[in-house]
């Protein structure tokens, strides 16, 4: 399947679903302009039919269901100083993560593969998060000197214990069936039966998915989990360095390392922005998120971070000193 001779969000009326399939395989489905442009166009067209009783998102090609944001086009607007066009990607982007929230009618993800940033953020919001065992979920900004955006500034407080600390912090990668212990995802279903559930819904009929749906039993994330509160539970830093310290595991010692690899100042930022966001709604996170992109995406980290991570693919960054992340929030924000 090509990206260019079909498009790149393909939306139908099937049956009484609205379907929308994100079609840039090659690009493993990463929102850029003119997806987020047809995801509101179709949102607006669904909200407006009142056969559509519910919406269906998937990716195309098998090995993604949405990567994340186009980062390497939001840093070149950058590099050019272009702020209107930096502006205008996450503006929309956020505009369509508001649209998915406020939708009024089942939003269902079939997340087959990868998902991670905005590919969180045009399914966490909806109603249905479905996964199967080849589902990977992460929000892995940290890594590139952005923070966890996309509206999951009110998503991860809002997960139990330290899990969003520490998903936010480490860009902590979970298999499907743990997206579902960890509250990201809200039903397990195999891949190999997706086509039948696909074909259920088409009927109008959400609750295809409850029918479907395997009991995911604890594993991984249960067994973290008291680790994860006693070290990522922390309001500071250092004291979430400290309890790692002091936890002397080799996971907690992995767990050091992934930081100790991570921008300092996205990491400060995104600290404080979960802890701002545990008290703020969804509308008020996005709004916060649009004015720290304009701050963070011109920190010299942004352009070094997607530069080491995403161009050079050399994993080496030169990060700046740690910057006081009240000089990157703006005033009151």
């Amino acid at each position: 399947m090509s990206d260019t001779a079909e498009p790149t969000l393909i939306a139908r009326r099937e049956g009484a679903a609205g379907t929308l399939l994100m079609n840039r395989p090659r690009a493993l489905n990463a929102l850029d302009t003119g997806m987020i442009a047809a995801l509101d166009a179709a949102i607006r067209d669904f909200r407006a039919d009142p056969a559509v009783r519910l919406v269906v998102l998937e990716g195309a090609g098998g090995r993604a269901f949405c990567a994340g944001g186009d980062v390497r086009r939001i840093r070149d607007l950058a590099l050019a100083g272009d702020a209107a066009g930096v502006e205008a990607f996450f503006a929309g982007e956020y505009a369509v993560n508001a649209a998915i929230a406020g939708f009024g009618r089942p939003w269902i993800s079939l997340i087959d593969g990868v998902c991670m940033g905005g590919g969180i953020g045009v399914s966490v919001h909806g109603s249905h998060r479905v996964v199967t065992e080849q589902a990977l979920l992460a929000m892995p900004e940290t890594a590139i000197a952005l923070f966890p955006d996309v509206g999951t500034s009110f998503v991860l407080p809002r997960l139990a214990g330290g899990l969003g600390n520490w998903l936010a912090l480490t860009g902590a990668r979970l298999k499907g069936a743990e997206a579902v212990e960890a509250g990201l995802a809200t039903h397990f279903v195999p891949r190999a039966d997706l086509p039948a559930l696909r074909a259920a819904l088409m009927a109008g009929d959400a609750a295809a998915v409850d029918r479907f749906a395997r009991p995911v039993p604890p594993g991984a994330v249960a067994a973290l989990r008291p680790a994860i509160d006693r070290c990522f539970a922390h309001a500071t830093l250092p004291a979430i360095r400290a309890a790692l310290e002091a936890e002397g595991t080799d996971w907690a010692r992995e767990q050091l390392a992934i930081l100790a690899r991570m921008s300092p100042t996205s990491l400060a930022v995104t600290l404080e922005l979960l802890r701002r966001g545990a008290g703020r709604d969804l509308a008020g996170c996005l709004a916060m998120e649009l004015a720290l992109t304009r701050t963070v995406t011109r920190h010299p980290d942004f352009a070094e971070g997607v530069r080491a991570v995403l161009v050079d693919k050399d994993n080496r960054p030169a990060w700046a000193p740690q910057a006081d992340p009240a000089t990157l929030f703006p005033p009151g924000g």
